[in-house]
């Protein structure tokens, strides 16, 4: 599988990670052959949260052996000091790790989340006295808001940003090319999160057909790979699939066999972004 810089830090990952979601739920000698498979496969970019469900709890043990062969990423949904240093060291724990490649602010949905994280007392005083520590090598954020991820960006130097570059919101919505900008501008690398989403879930629909997939993903092979190749067409290091395992195999598949978009190619997806419902917007 391709690999790609992970900004200017002189680390490569796969363009393709490994979103905890995939074991979440599995028991754990299941849990143990997807880690097995996407590592032989070719990902050395694991990402993991606690609020995923037991997922921390199934990837710690299934990495033992791949620990100091892979990039691990986890993320703190907590917005304060003291909160964030304690799930920091909770997630340490379940992972069986001394430390964390990359430790991210999970899931910042406002400018007014982001200012909590930045001041006094807030989540990021725990990440910087952590990397001090040497329990975290890099620094970064997810963003669920563009607005807030500009913040972000804009107050503090992070390694990356894990944002939605997702075709769709991009063209129609107008939610990413600003946090794209931005963060090529600052140095910042770039990670990709719903590059297969489709759009938000209709009323009424069958979402058993995506396992842990709180969006509609796209599930057709020829709209799932022209969605994920128009993501990794973008300046992007890394993107992370839906958690359903047949859609991230869906996605390995897909990589294996990656080029980027043509532009008769690139004009089809951007006609094709205004008949879609975009999973994000801008604010107000």
């Amino acid at each position: 599988m391709q690999q790609r810089p992970y900004g200017n830090t002189g680390e490569n990952l796969s363009i393709i990670g490994f979103g905890g979601i995939v074991v979440m739920g599995a028991e754990q000698p299941e849990a143990d052959r997807r880690a097995q498979e996407a590592f032989d496969r070719g990902i050395n970019y694991f990402d993991v949260a606690p609020s995923y469900g037991d997922a921390e709890e199934r990837l710690g043990p299934a990495i033992v052996g791949l620990r100091d062969k892979i990039f691990l990423a986890c993320k703190t949904g907590k917005r304060t000091k003291e909160e964030a240093a304690a799930e920091l060291h909770s997630s340490l724990r379940h992972l069986q790790t001394d430390h964390f490649d990359l430790y991210q602010l999970h899931a910042v949905s406002s400018v007014e989340e982001a200012q909590t994280c930045l001041g006094p007392g807030g989540a990021l005083e725990a990440f910087v006295e952590a990397r001090d520590a040497g329990l975290i090598r890099h620094l970064g954020f997810s963003a669920h808001s563009a607005e807030a991820a500009l913040v972000l960006m804009e107050q503090f130097d992070f390694d990356s940003v894990l944002f939605p570059f997702n075709y769709t919101t991009y063209h129609k919505a107008g939610f990413g090319p600003q946090v794209m900008e931005m963060a090529q501008r600052k140095g910042v690398a770039r990670l990709a999160l719903k590059g297969m989403a489709r759009g938000p879930w209709a009323e009424g629909a069958d979402r058993s057909v995506a396992q842990n997939a709180w969006y509609e993903p796209h599930i057709d092979t020829a709209d799932a790979e022209l969605a994920l190749r128009w993501t990794l067409s973008q300046p992007i290091t890394a993107a992370i699939p839906p958690g359903d395992p047949r859609l991230f195999r869906l996605a390995l598949d897909i990589a294996d066999r990656f080029t980027p978009l043509d532009e008769a190619e690139r004009a089809a997806v951007v006609k094709r972004a205004g008949t879609e419902t975009p999973l994000f917007t801008l604010a107000a």
